[in-house]
């Protein structure tokens, strides 16, 4: 395995903890800045929004520059975010932080997707971008419950200043062991060419967006992923209020959850490079079920516990197929449409987040958040049937150039 992957992979596990890691802090960070905890978690809905927006505006921005230092400029960017956050004297200070560390996220993911695919051979391009994700998924399993520890021990700014160290380390894997890149041949990119071959590189990144397939692809991942975290967004009270576990064993269930995102992507990887679509039918399909099924048993802890898990492997087993995906139908283009795809996981979980906290302020009880998430899950999968029956040709006749994966549709 490619040492550069370790390095991206950490820069992953950086992003995700930024992410993820405020969720347990926001009674800190609101009793720190004098807020309600409802302003607080604009700190978590504005990061999910400046992620989209940075995944197209600063992809696009960079399509013409060398791939790697624009990965480590990314990284700057995210530690200064960091930096920003955990030495805010207001909430406002705070909150720029948080956009400054989420610009980088969508295009640093984007980006690093399409250069993990890069580092390995044709028929192993989704395992590697299953590696790149493993960070994501370990920031999940480990980062959360010890960082929202260090959080409450030592104030909710040390975590941040943590996060923001190992942004440093990951700054240096990246330059030691990512080794030098440059776009596709006949991008333009790193070829010192001046006059006219930069427009050209950002006009191909943009042709990516003329195929239907990158647009199903973009569809897929909005209510794929988006299903499962509208049920994910409320699942402490329905641990807590339907299960009926106490408060305290939530963040243990949570870990079992960030278990099953790291088997889940393992498995998603593999299966992906043998059949992207093939993969995303099966998984999704099998997500549907379980939705439904944790939403049947949510009063049985035994139940849950095994329903959690598989939730979370299911969830996450979807991500390397829908990364390469989009890779794979925007064929020589492929960094603006991954960029454009971590835009839509963030939208997905927007929309998720959003249908859910509609069914329970409607009175449908905590259990609503699932049964929704299952049916924009379900969508999301008819889109997909769709999006195959629509496919006009095979994925080794896309990826006959510059392959991004090699296993057939």
């Amino acid at each position: 395995m490619p040492l550069g992957l370790i390095a991206l992979a950490l820069g992953s596990f950086g992003i995700g903890l930024t992410e993820f890691v405020i969720m347990g802090l926001l009674p800190e960070v609101a009793a720190d800045y004098g807020v309600s905890e409802s302003a607080a978690g604009w700190l978590i809905s504005g990061y999910a929004l400046s992620v989209v927006v940075g995944a197209l505006v600063l992809t696009a921005a960079t399509t013409r520059l060398d791939r790697k230092k624009v990965l480590l400029g990314l990284v700057v960017l995210f530690i200064i975010g960091n930096v920003i956050t955990a030495a805010a004297p207001t909430y406002s200070i705070a909150m720029t932080g948080r956009i400054v560390a989420a610009l980088c996220h969508g295009a640093f993911f984007g980006i690093g997707a399409v250069v993990a695919s890069s580092l390995v051979a044709p028929e192993k391009k989704a395992g590697a971008v299953a590696i790149m994700f493993t960070g994501l998924t370990a920031a999940n399993v480990l980062g959360v419950p010890f960082g929202t520890f260090l959080g409450q021990q030592a104030g909710w700014q040390a975590t941040f200043w943590a996060i923001a160290g190992i942004g440093v380390i990951a700054l240096i894997g990246i330059a030691a062991l990512v080794p030098d890149l440059t776009t596709d041949p006949g991008n333009g990119a790193g070829n010192g060419a001046g006059n006219g071959t930069d427009e050209v590189s950002l006009r191909r990144e943009l042709g990516a967006f003329r195929s239907s397939q990158v647009w199903f692809s973009l569809a897929i991942t909005v209510l794929a992923y988006g299903g499962m975290f509208g049920a994910f967004t409320y699942i402490a009270y329905t641990l807590t209020e339907v299960t009926g576990f106490a408060s305290s064993t939530v963040p243990w269930l949570l870990v079992l959850f960030g278990a099953g995102l790291v088997v889940g992507n393992w498995i998603g990887g593999r299966l992906a490079d043998r059949s992207i679509d093939g993969t995303l039918v099966g998984v999704v399909a099998a997500l549907i079920v379980v939705l439904a099924g944790f939403g049947l048993v949510a009063g049985s802890q035994p139940a849950t516990i095994v329903a959690l898990f598989l939730m979370g492997t299911l969830g996450f087993g979807t991500v390397p197929a829908l990364q390469s995906r989009v890779m794979v139908y925007a064929g020589q283009a492929p960094t603006l449409a991954s960029g454009a795809n971590i835009g839509a996981f963030n939208a997905g979980n927007a929309l998720g987040a959003w249908a859910g906290g509609v069914g329970i302020s409607t009175g449908l009880g905590y259990t609503s958040p699932i049964w929704i998430g299952a049916g924009i899950t379900a969508v999301g999968l008819v889109v997909l049937l769709i999006a195959r029956t629509a496919a006009t040709s095979t994925l080794p006749t896309v990826t006959a150039a510059p392959a991004q994966a090699s296993a057939d549709v």
